[in-house]
C-alpha cells in the first residue's frame, strides 16, 4: 500500500509527494513506506536524484501524524530503518535530495527538508520545531540544525519552537532558492534535470567526502579523500577522460558511471 507516499518517476528523476490529507501528517506505516521509498531509489542504479515535496499549497508536512500517538503510536517505535520519514540518519544515500517545500513544514516535516541536500522553499512556507511545547526532543533537529545555520540561531528556535518563514530561512542559508507560491516544485525539476546529466560518480565521492570531513581539519580531511573508495573510483574512471575529452572538443560529455 502507498500509505499516502506517492512516487513517479521521470527518466532518472524519482518525485515522492506527501499525500496525506489534511496536512500530509506521517504516522508509522507512512514512515516505513518512505523509508522503503528511499531504500528503493538508493539502489536503483537508473535513478539518480529524487525530490520531496508535499501535496497541496498549504503544507508539506507537519511531521508526526498525532492521531497515530492518541492510538497508541510510541516516539520510541521503529519508523524505518532511515529513521522517522525515511531522511533522519539514512544508510549510505549518496544521490542528490531535493525539498521542494511548498507550505508549512514544521516537526519531523522540518527534519525531513534538513535531511536532504538542496532545499526550494515556496515563498509562503514556514518552519518550526514546536516540539518543546510538549516536552519532546526534536533529536534530528537538535543534531542538524546547529550544522546549517548559527549556533545561537538554532538554539533559541530550538528551545523556543517560534516559527520561522522561508525569507529568514533564505537570509540564514537555510535555503538554496525561494520561489513564489505555486512554482517550488517546478524549480526542483529544473535543478534535478541539471544533477541527472551530471557524472553520477560525482555525487557519491561528493556526499562521502563531505560526510566523513564534517568535523576534520584540512590536513586530515585529504587523508580521507585519499582513502575514501568513491573519490579513487572518480580518478580511475573512464568518465574522468571523458570529461576531458568532451572539453577538448568542444562537446557535451557523454557520461557512463564508470
Amino acid at each position: 500500500m502507498s500509505e499516502g507516499i506517492l512516487t513517479a518517476r521521470h527518466d532518472a528523476v524519482l518525485e515522492v509527494t506527501i499525500d496525506r490529507p489534511k496536512a500530509n501528517a506521517i504516522n508509522l506505516a507512512a514512515s516505513r513506506r518512505l523509508n522503503e521509498v528511499f531504500s528503493a531509489f538508493r539502489d536503483d542504479p537508473t535513478l539518480r536524484v529524487a525530490i520531496v515535496t508535499g501535496a497541496g499549497e498549504r503544507f508539506f508536512s507537519p511531521g508526526w501524524d498525532l492521531k497515530g500517538a492518541a492510538a497508541g503510536e510510541k516516539s520510541d517505535e521503529d519508523w524505518g530503518v532511515g529513521g522517522f520519514g525515511g531522511l533522519n540518519y539514512p544508510r549510505n544515500l549518496d544521490k542528490p535530495l531535493i525539498a521542494a517545500v511548498n507550505g508549512i513544514a514544521c516537526g519531523g516535516g522540518f527534519e525531513i527538508v534538513l535531511g536532504t541536500d538542496i532545499i526550494v522553499m515556496e515563498e509562503h512556507a514556514r518552519f518550526a520545531l514546536p516540539e518543546i511545547n510538549v516536552g519532546v526532543l526534536a533529536d534530528a533537529g537538535t543534531i542538524k540544525l546547529r550544522r546549517r545555520i548559527p549556533y545561537h540561531v538554532a538554539v533559541e528556535f530550538l528551545m523556543t519552537g517560534r516559527w520561522m518563514d522561508a525569507a529568514e530561512a533564505k537570509h540564514w542559508g537555510l535555503a538554496n532558492h525561494v520561489v513564489p507560491k505555486g512554482q517550488g516544485l517546478a524549480k526542483a525539476r529544473e535543478i534535478a534535470a541539471q544533477l541527472a546529466a551530471g557524472p553520477p560518480l560525482l555525487f557519491p565521492a561528493i556526499k562521502q567526502l563531505l560526510r566523513h570531513t564534517e568535523a576534520l581539519a584540512e590536513h586530515p580531511a585529504f587523508e580521507v579523500h585519499d582513502a575514501l573508495d568513491a573519490v579513487q573510483k572518480v580518478i580511475r574512471s573512464e568518465d574522468l577522460k571523458e570529461g576531458a575529452t568532451a572539453f577538448a572538443e568542444k562537446r557535451k560529455p557523454r557520461w557512463q558511471g564508470r
